[in-house]
C-alpha cells in the first residue's frame, strides 16, 4: 500500500493522532474503511481554519487526517462524450484558466471571486461542495449546469445530482466509507451562455449576502432555455423553476422576474444582512443577470 502515515504530535500539531496520505484511490478507500472517523483533506482551506478555531475554543479535533492530495488522477479536467469531468483536486485557479464553453462562464466567474489568490490556488471546487456551506460560491453555477457528484465507496461508484448530494447546512449525502472523487458536467444546450453575480460587503474576499447564477439560451429574441439558481438565501442553494418558467418563450426581459418567482428561498437574519434584504437582493441580482445574459 503506497501511503504515508505520520504522527502529527511530532510535527507540532497537538491533538491529531495520524496523518494519512494514500497514493491511489483504492488505498484511500481502504484507509477510510479502516478508520471511518478520518477527516478528508484536499486543499485544506476549510479544514485547517476550522481546526485552528476549534483549538482556540478548547474543542480539539483529534480525528486523523486522510490527505487525498497525492492520489493520482484526481487533479484533471477532462472532456468526455457526455460532457466534462472535474476531479476532486481541481482547484479554483485551475478552473479559472480552463478552456470551457460559454455556458460555464458563471462557474469560471465564481472561481475568480472565491477567496483570494492563495485560496484559489489551494482550494478545490469539490471540497467547497463537501463543506456544504449555504454560501458556497460554486453551488449556484453548478446547479445551473446540472452537475452530478461522483462518489466512490465500498459498493463501487455512483453519481448523485448535486441537488440530491447537498442535504442542508454542512450536510451531504456521503455514505460511510465514501469519497467524493469528481464532478460530472453534462454538455449544455447549444447556444447556452452562463453568468454569476455575487453581493457582499465588499467586492472580494467576502462571504456572500446573496449570489445568483444562470444559464440562458436566447434565439430569435426569445428565451429557449433558462436555468437560474440562488445561493446564500437558504440552507442549500436553490434552482428557481418559477423564475425559469417566467422567462421561457418570451423576450429576455428582467422585469418578467417578480418576487413570487423566488418561492422556496428561506433567507435568514445574520451579521451580514437581514432576511428581507437578502430576498430583495436576490431578485435584483437575478434581474441584472438576465440583462447581462440577454
Amino acid at each position: 500500500m503506497a501511503l504515508a502515515i505520520v504522527s502529527l504530535q511530532t510535527i507540532g500539531c497537538p491533538g491529531m493522532d495520524a496523518y494519512l496520505r494514500p497514493r491511489t484511490l483504492d488505498d484511500a478507500l481502504r484507509l477510510l474503511a479502516a478508520a471511518p472517523g478520518c477527516q478528508v483533506l484536499a486543499g485544506g482551506t476549510d479544514v485547517f481554519p476550522a481546526r485552528a478555531g476549534a483549538e482556540v475554543w478548547l474543542r480539539r479535533d483529534d480525528r486523523p487526517l486522510l490527505d487525498i492530495s497525492g492520489v493520482a488522477g484526481l487533479a484533471e479536467i477532462s472532456e468526455t462524450a457526455a460532457g466534462w469531468r472535474l476531479g476532486a483536486l481541481v482547484t479554483w485557479a485551475q478552473l479559472r484558466r480552463a478552456a470551457l464553453p460559454p455556458a460555464f462562464a458563471g462557474l469560471c466567474e465564481a472561481a475568480r471571486q472565491v477567496g483570494g489568490a492563495q485560496v484559489q490556488n489551494r482550494g478545490t471546487l469539490l471540497g467547497n461542495l463537501c463543506n456544504a456551506s449555504p454560501a458556497a460560491d460554486g453551488t449556484p453555477p453548478l446547479l445551473t449546469l446540472e452537475a452530478g457528484v461522483e462518489l466512490a465507496g465500498p459498493a463501487g461508484t455512483r453519481v448523485l445530482p448535486l441537488a440530491a448530494f447537498l442535504l442542508g447546512n454542512r450536510r451531504t449525502a456521503l455514505a460511510p466509507g465514501e469519497l467524493a472523487v469528481a464532478l460530472r458536467l453534462p454538455r449544455p444546450p447549444e447556444g447556452a451562455h452562463g453568468g454569476f453575480l455575487k453581493l457582499g460587503a465588499r467586492s472580494h474576499l467576502v462571504i456572500s449576502i446573496a449570489m445568483v447564477a444562470g444559464v440562458l439560451v436566447v434565439e430569435g429574441g426569445q428565451v429557449r432555455a433558462a436555468r437560474l439558481a440562488v445561493g446564500a438565501c437558504s440552507a442549500v442553494a436553490q434552482r428557481l423553476p418559477l423564475a425559469e418558467a417566467a422567462l421561457l418563450g418570451a423576450p429576455p426581459d428582467p422585469a418578467r422576474l417578480r418576487p413570487e418567482h423566488l418561492a422556496g428561498l428561506a433567507p435568514i437574519d445574520d451579521a451580514r444582512a437581514s432576511a428581507a434584504y437578502r430576498q430583495h437582493a436576490a431578485l435584483v441580482l437575478l434581474r441584472r443577470l438576465v440583462e447581462q445574459l440577454a
